[in-house]
């Protein structure tokens, strides 16, 4: 217990031999409930996660993704109707994804009624002893779900390679944009937390199984209005290896951004009647579209100088007319979200 809330943590793992049991014994002792979530491991992850669990009957998920399945497996947290061990190793039969086994998780602990689960990598990448910090947000109430941030500080900053470092900072625009959290950053960010009620609030069956799984959290919890706390935090590197093929990670990601975003749009603002921001940035893509076919129909053009300077001024005066209204739209999304987004620098 933490401040007289449960917490749980989900600690998704794959081929994390000789990592994970070390992130299982570095758990503060506040926390009532482990899953270990084992995606399907081809090394020795599963058993080493067996012995450093209180118990090792653990629970192997078949292979439906149901609720009921789990609920069966799991009990509730420590004061409940019913008593379990703290460690719960869950082992997929299956390879479903980071997410796949992140869902996973949140399903057992919700199904144990626990009030916090956080989440933290099976390779040692999140340091224990800021967990506390990151759960107060959603342990007070001021936010339904928290989440690291390693780019808000120069100091933070400076443990990360130059490529990490340029690749964050774009998926982070392009994240703002998709989610409409406009003052997020670290979108990639693991280190999280979400309280009960917005597992229950969520969909899980819906979101993505793979490495774009916080993105697309990110997007649904903006839909339903959920407020999310950005937590300021150092990131920890160490012998883990990183398993992302980023050949085919940035498309698919790409992909899902653009369409959670449309996704967003027709959730949030079309639903109950079209927001203004809808037509602004239809307007503004279009205009920026039009703009790009002028240019270009312009520079292959075999007519006249005056014509080709005339088409050229067409294009400059559409992109600003596009830009003006992306604008209009982003500041109409802003004014939306200012009231659920929380930055915890300190």
């Amino acid at each position: 217990m933490y401040k007289g809330k449960s917490v749980g943590v989900v600690v998704p793992a794959y081929n994390e031999q000789g990592l994970v049991g070390r992130v299982i014994e570095t758990i503060p002792a506040f926390v009532d409930r482990v899953y270990v979530v084992d995606d399907c491991s081809t090394d020795g992850t599963w058993a080493e996660i067996r012995r450093h669990a209180t118990r090792v009957d653990a629970v192997s998920d078949a292979d439906t993704d149901t609720e009921a399945a789990i609920e069966s497996d799991v009990g509730v947290p420590d004061g409940g109707a019913v008593s379990v061990r703290r460690v719960v190793p869950i082992r997929h039969r299956r390879n479903r994804g980071v997410g796949g086994a992140i869902r996973t998780g949140y399903r057992c602990a919700y199904a144990d009624g626990v009030d916090v689960t956080a989440v933290m990598a099976g390779d040692g990448q999140m340091d224990p002893d800021r967990l506390a910090r990151l759960i107060d947000p959603v342990v007070d109430g001021s936010a339904d779900y928290a989440k690291g941030n390693r780019l808000l500080y120069r100091a933070h900053r400076e443990t990360m390679s130059s490529w990490r470092l340029f690749g964050n900072g774009l998926l982070t625009q392009l994240t703002r944009v998709a989610s409409g959290y406009w003052r997020i950053g670290d979108p990639q960010n693991g280190y999280t937390a979400i309280s009960h009620a917005a597992l229950e609030t969520l969909d899980l069956s819906a979101l993505y199984d793979e490495y774009g799984f916080v993105n697309d959290l990110l997007i649904r919890l903006n839909a339903h209005r959920l407020r999310v706390a950005d937590v300021a935090m150092p990131a920890v590197y160490g012998e883990e290896r990183s398993t992302i093929r980023y050949a085919e990670f940035v498309p698919k990601l790409s992909a899902l951004l653009l369409r959670g975003f449309l996704w967003r749009l027709r959730t949030k603002y079309v639903h109950d009647g079209v927001h203004p921001l809808v037509p602004s940035y239809a307007l503004g893509v279009l205009a920026v579209g039009s703009a790009i076919v002028s240019a270009i129909r312009s520079l292959r053009s075999a007519d006249s100088t005056e014509s080709r300077v005339l088409g050229a001024g067409v294009a400059v005066v559409a992109t600003l007319l596009g830009w003006a209204c992306l604008r209009l739209g982003i500041t109409f999304d802003r004014w939306e979200s200012e009231a659920i987004e929380l930055r915890r620098d300190r």
